[in-house]
């Protein structure tokens, strides 16, 4: 037996995917750290799924102006000639 190394049960790495509200409501989402993009892939699309603190504030801060009505442009706008 190694006492140096602990069993690898399968679960230690967090498995995650992009919150799909954070991408539909922020149009920042793509300039995100990568961390902060995932949520827990079992959970749901919430705040407290995000796999990062900083994910579950922006999270929490796209489900606030969503309720304020704040519209936030989500296409960039081309340069006309």
């Amino acid at each position: 037996m190694d006492f140096f190394h602990r069993e690898v049960l399968g679960k230690d790495t967090p498995t995650g995917r992009d919150c799909q509200f954070c991408n539909r409501v922020d149009p920042n989402f793509s300039k995100r750290e990568p961390l902060d993009r995932l949520v827990a892939s079992q959970l749901d699309n919430t705040a407290a799924a995000h796999l990062t603190e900083d994910g579950y504030i922006k999270h929490r801060i796209a489900e606030l102006t969503q309720r304020l009505g704040v519209r936030i442009p989500h296409v960039e706008l081309l340069k006309s000639a």
